[in-house]
């Protein structure tokens, strides 16, 4: 398993990194208040039945996310009361 050669602090630092790499390409097409932490949680919520993924399919979720899947996401925690 590719995450067995990092350890906790290391792979976080790496998935903070792409989240906000991801977060940066957000805001490059015009959604300016998108941070790091919301791309975290509208990827993670993918994984709260099934629990953590392997890194490559983690890499692959945050690296493909879509603007429309991460805006269909707020939507609908916005339904449910979240607060983003």
């Amino acid at each position: 398993m590719e995450s067995e050669n990092l350890n906790a602090a290391e792979l976080e630092g790496a998935i903070e990194s792409m989240c906000q790499s991801k977060a940066e390409e957000f805001r490059l097409v015009g959604y300016e208040h998108v941070t790091s932490k919301d791309i975290w949680e509208c990827v993670s919520s993918k994984y709260e039945k099934s629990g953590v993924p392997p890194l490559h399919q983690l890499v692959n979720d945050i690296l493909s996310l879509k603007v429309l899947s991460f805006m269909n996401y707020m939507t609908i925690s916005a339904y449910k009361g979240s607060i983003f």
